[in-house]
């Protein structure tokens, strides 16, 4: 019989990923033509996804350009707190379990979030707010 993988294995193994491919696009440069595949969505419709401009958002974080991160996904780097808690809550718990589960999370801040992708989807393509479209800098560069 199998033994059970202990329960840090999960967060521990997606840091490892998250880093290696961190590092990935800190190294091959996103915006050269041909080093990533094109977003599926932006090929087919021509419309931008609430995804769309993540890895080069990514690979500038990587180069300690927030600013520029901003740019090209603003939402992101907005998350980019919240998934960071998430992730370390996740881990702590792996790393000290409770006795009983713990409790089920609040619905209103999964329908928050998956409203604010949606928002984010159809506000980016609209002419409206073409500052959230992928490369436009919010920022002034100083």
């Amino acid at each position: 019989m199998a033994e059970r993988a202990h329960p840090a294995t999960w967060p521990l193994s997606l840091a490892a990923v998250a880093l290696a491919g961190a590092a990935l696009l800190h190294f091959v440069d996103p915006n050269e033509p041909g080093n990533y595949p094109t977003c599926p969505w932006l090929l087919l419709t021509g419309t931008f996804c609430p995804g769309c401009g993540t890895m080069r958002a990514v690979a500038l974080l990587t180069h300690l350009d927030a600013p520029g991160a901003l740019g090209m996904n603003p939402l992101l780097v907005l998350l980019l707190p919240f998934l960071a808690y998430t992730y370390l809550r996740w881990l702590i718990r792996a790393l000290r379990p409770r006795a009983r589960p713990p409790e089920p999370g609040s619905t209103w801040i999964v329908w928050t979030i998956l409203v604010s992708f949606v928002v984010f989807w159809i506000a980016r393509n609209l002419p409206w707010f073409s500052f959230l479209a992928p490369g436009t800098p919010l920022l002034p560069t100083w």
